[in-house]
């Protein structure tokens, strides 16, 4: 490899991450600007509307990073991802509700519940592989969505949790303060993804792929793949606990559809759709599937749908039959997710070989 080789591959590892950086410094800086997207956003970027969701598009996509590590990168199929992200969000709810702990001292509860229910669970699950390990995690789903629900003393049932604010800081409370909540997002999805960058290239995470790609030779030299995956299970539910509790504090409230299997399949739709094994996929899927999820909504209502023909009126009425659309397009013609678009347009405008000999040849 030539020098020039050298810089060119260092320059191409480091321009993701510089892109990273300055879209960190722009998303940081849109609460301090006027800028209106209209379709797209429901008002201006400093507007609490606005914030709200944007801080709940960062919230999903740092979910989809966590759900990454199970499925990108150890190459497991759970559907069963939604019950930590509910333990967060409804432990948390239930700890501020019933106690007089601060928020810290309450959060710190609830991880240490999630490393132990991971831990539990995580292990029963993994006795089994394939499709047999994504229906046992999806039957332990099952069992809190139906805890969840017949517990409305504790869960508040149907109605969902709403939070206690007691003893929540006043910088997170209330409309007013919307745009301390985003800024929190931001930094969660900035900490959710180096710590899974992190991952990814320590040993646990090489071996991880190792696993996915072929588990019986990752046997023979001697590893433990059960241990391996072990490790991606309770990182990845340790992370969308987290998660779950910024949400509880976001949206002020916890429902059941946090912990239904639906859930969960939203956050495989955001994988696939934002590139399955890219974290930049799963960050890009879900703020995109986030806006149109909010935005389509709004949309289906208005009264340019409503004034259509009904062979066009009733379809793009439904949301989920527009997001199933927009699905199905990427997967067809975007195998490799919406992360795979820069990709494809440096191949389009490199120069093949053959195009620069001939180059040369008309030079000479």
């Amino acid at each position: 490899m030539t020098m020039t080789d050298t810089h060119t591959s260092s320059r191409r590892k480091l321009l993701p991450w510089i892109v990273g950086i300055g879209l960190v410094v722009l998303f940081a800086i849109l609460p301090l600007l006027n800028i209106s997207i209209p379709g797209v956003l429901p008002g201006a970027t400093y507007t609490p509307g606005t914030l709200q969701l944007l801080a709940l598009a960062l919230l999903f996509s740092s979910l989809a990073l966590s759900y990454h590590v199970i499925f990108g990168v150890a190459g497991m199929l759970s559907f069963g991802h939604a019950l930590y992200f509910a333990i967060g969000a409804y432990g948390l709810g239930i700890v501020l509700r019933f106690t007089d702990l601060p928020l810290l001292a309450g959060m710190a509860i609830v991880l240490v519940a999630t490393l132990v229910i991971a831990g539990l669970l995580g292990s029963l699950s993994l006795r089994v592989s394939g499709i047999a390990f994504a229906m046992v995690t999806l039957a332990f789903a099952q069992a809190g969505s139906v805890l969840v629900r017949r517990n409305p003393g504790v869960t508040g049932g149907e109605e969902g949790l709403a939070l206690a604010t007691d003893n929540v800081p006043d910088f997170l409370v209330g409309v007013v303060n919307t745009r301390n909540m985003y800024w929190l997002a931001l930094a969660i999805v900035v900490i959710v993804f180096l710590i899974v960058t992190w991952y990814e290239h320590s040993r646990a995470g090489h071996v991880a792929v190792a696993v996915r790609e072929n588990e019986l030779r990752v046997r023979v030299l001697g590893m433990k793949p059960f241990s391996v995956k072990l490790i991606a299970v309770v990182l990845a539910s340790t992370l969308a606990a987290v998660v779950g509790m910024l949400y509880l504090l976001l949206q002020s409230g916890a429902n059941p559809t946090n912990v239904s299997s639906d859930f969960t399949l939203t956050l495989l739709v955001i994988v696939v759709l934002g590139g399955v094994g890219s974290r930049w996929g799963a960050v890009v899927g879900g703020i995109v599937y986030t806006l149109l999820d909010q935005r389509l909504t709004a949309l289906a209502s208005s009264d340019a749908i409503a004034d259509l023909p009904a062979f066009l009126r009733i379809p793009l009425s439904e949301p989920l039959f527009i997001l199933g659309t927009l699905f199905i397009l990427v997967v067809l013609f975007l195998p490799g997710g919406l992360a795979s678009i820069p990709g494809r347009f440096r191949r389009t405008n490199r120069p093949t070989k053959v195009g620069l000999e001939s180059r040369e040849e008309a030079a000479l």
